[in-house]
């Protein structure tokens, strides 16, 4: 039942929030294209993470299934929260970010545990939050990871 709130509410706030914050150009590709750049690139691995969720590209908003693919982050409501905490170790600071968090606290309570500890993985990563991934689509995901300290 909370997962149907935290949906439902998600997806009010997301066109007053796209239209407010989010100020970037669309990549205009769609997961077609992520699919044509090699298997062991970004590209590729974003277009299998599109897939394998059944999701469609959502214009000026690419990077945030980036930030799923190069966290090895599942698209569940729980998961959604948990990459936001690793963000938040990372230096994210966006209304987003704060919403996911207040509201993976309020109605999680028992995670925050957990919460902790992908926020500390966030922070020992290198910061990566703040890249243009448009990019780095034909970069493998793996040198990504690596070079960024992404676990």
């Amino acid at each position: 039942m909370k997962e149907i709130i935290i949906e439902t509410f998600y997806k009010i706030i997301k066109v007053p929030y796209q239209f407010l914050f989010k100020k970037n150009d669309s990549w205009n590709l769609n997961v077609s294209d992520f699919l044509k750049y090699p298997q062991d690139s970004l590209g590729f691995h974003l277009g299998c993470f599109l897939l394998k969720y059944n999701f469609n590209v959502q214009p000026s908003l690419e990077e945030h299934d980036v930030y799923h693919v190069l966290t090895n982050t599942g698209a569940t409501v729980k998961d959604e929260i948990d990459m936001q905490f690793y963000l938040l170790g990372n230096g994210k600071r966006s209304p987003f970010v704060f919403i996911v968090i207040i509201t993976g606290l309020f109605f999680y309570p028992l995670e925050l545990k957990n919460f902790i500890k992908t926020y500390k993985k966030g922070k020992q990563a290198h910061l990566f939050h703040h890249l243009d991934f448009s990019k780095m689509l034909t970069i493998p995901v793996t040198t990504i990871q690596q070079t960024f300290n992404i676990k």
